[in-house]
């Protein structure tokens, strides 16, 4: 069975590359730079993503479908379990 992982001497190679690269300023800012703006990128992408998912979420709330047995089941028993514990701290 073939391994299909990288060399010991292939990552140390990698290595001594980027730090190489990375001894000159300029080369450092412009990585330093790149990483930040991929940064920036992803957590735009997961905010709007969130965002997208709270507003289904709302808006499911908002207008719940009939027909969804299990949607509509779930509120009678979070309905029923606020009457109960009513009643039980009323007596």
């Amino acid at each position: 069975m073939a391994r299909k992982s990288l060399s010991p001497y292939v990552l140390l190679g990698i290595g001594i590359a980027g730090a190489t690269y990375l001894v000159k300023e300029e080369n450092r800012n412009k990585t330093l730079d790149t990483v930040q703006q991929m940064k920036k990128t992803v957590r735009k992408w997961f905010n709007r993503q969130n965002s997208e998912m709270q507003k289904k979420l709302i808006d499911k709330a908002g207008h719940p479908n009939p027909f969804d047995h299990g949607d509509a089941e779930m509120v009678s028993e979070g309905a029923m379990y606020a009457v109960e514990y009513y009643n039980k701290e009323g007596q």
